[in-house]
């Protein structure tokens, strides 16, 4: 009987571990944490100074033995310590004002697909280290289907994009399983990267991955818009070294995002390609859905719908899907466990 008051009462927790945001979601509270990726390193002494939103506002203002840095690269683990640091940051924030009891949490962490054996044991370590009891992860188009509430485990075919800030992640699911997948390392940050590429071709103007950040968010497009919309671009001149301000439009951001966007839509295009025909035709029915923070680019959803022929639609608050995907998982453990990936222990190299 205790076991089961301490159960229901205990902390577990739902990451999607991004490679640009991070969202967590305790058992029962929902979503509590929304914070960019980012740990701030003093290099002299190895010591953490900041981790998530506190890290990102460091960005480009620290001195040179001060780094911001992001632990995860296309969203699988490039720095294990700093990792296990941020995860613990995550945890022990996600577990203030719960009830104490369960002093280590079970964590459900969302990672990209076709990520090696290697690769997951390191997300798993990370989490045990960071002070969970029990992890479990899940391939991230899964929970976003699951934070979608798609009918994953029913004999019919689910079409997801996860557009995140490293992948894109393009899969078929089917019976509570992936059965064809494609993951693209050309995403949000890519986009940002086009943007600050773009300032300077254009305008040998130097802008920073914030400020295109900003951009793409307030003109950004992948399809020609009905009204058009300005924004200004902020830089340092690399002519005279001198501050400039520049008007730019949603098409002049469209242009610069057009070979990445033509690259996320041509994957997706190979993967209805190749998607087996009963399938193909629950997918013609139901459409396909776009999730993740990259779905959220204006446009998006009607140039792949104009290119593949098949109606797309973006899901309830994409931005937060895997996450919820993954708290959902781990309230219904039993009923989904067999979405879950399983971590083979590999023998270190003698």
């Amino acid at each position: 009987m205790f076991k089961s008051l301490m159960e229901k009462l205990s902390v577990d927790i739902g990451i999607d571990l991004g490679t640009a945001n991070s969202l967590v979601y305790v058992k029962d509270r929902g979503i509590v944490i929304s914070e960019p990726s980012v740990v701030a390193v003093n290099k002299k002494t190895g010591k953490i100074l900041a981790i998530g939103e506190e890290a990102r506002q460091m960005v480009g203002k620290t001195p040179a033995h001060i780094v911001a840095t992001r632990p995860l690269v296309s969203g699988v683990v490039s720095d294990f310590d700093v990792t296990e640091q941020m995860l613990r940051y995550f945890i022990e924030k996600a577990k203030k004002g719960s009830f104490p009891l369960r002093p280590r949490p079970r964590l459900v962490v969302g990672i990209p697909c076709g990520v090696t054996e290697v690769e997951k044991k390191a997300v798993r370590d990370a989490g045990k280290n960071a002070g969970a009891g029990e992890v479990f992860l899940v391939e991230e188009p899964m929970a976003a289907a699951i934070g979608a509430r798609l009918p994953i485990q029913e004999p019919g075919g689910n079409f997801v994009i996860d557009i995140g800030g490293g992948t894109t992640e393009v899969a078929v699911i089917s019976l509570g399983g992936v059965v064809i997948s494609e993951s693209l390392r050309v995403a949000g940050d890519k986009l940002n990267q086009d943007i600050i590429d773009f300032a300077q071709q254009e305008y040998k103007l130097l802008i920073g991955e914030r400020t295109a950040e900003d951009i793409k968010i307030n003109v950004g497009s992948a399809y020609p818009l009905d009204q058009r919309i300005e924004t200004t671009m902020r830089g340092r001149n690399l002519v005279t070294g001198l501050p400039e301000e520049v008007l730019v439009t949603d098409q002049d951001i469209k242009k610069a995002l057009e070979k990445s966007v033509g690259e996320i839509v041509d994957t997706i295009k190979a993967t209805v390609e190749a998607t087996p025909p009963e399938l193909l035709a629950d997918i013609m029915s139901e459409g396909i859905y776009l999730l993740g923070g990259g779905g959220l680019l204006r446009g998006l959803d009607k140039l792949i719908e104009e290119e593949t022929k098949v109606k797309t639609k973006i899901g309830d608050d994409p931005l937060t899907a895997v996450a919820r995907g993954a708290g959902f998982a781990l309230e219904h453990l039993n009923e989904l466990s067999d979405v879950l990936l399983e971590v083979e222990d590999i023998e270190p190299p003698k």
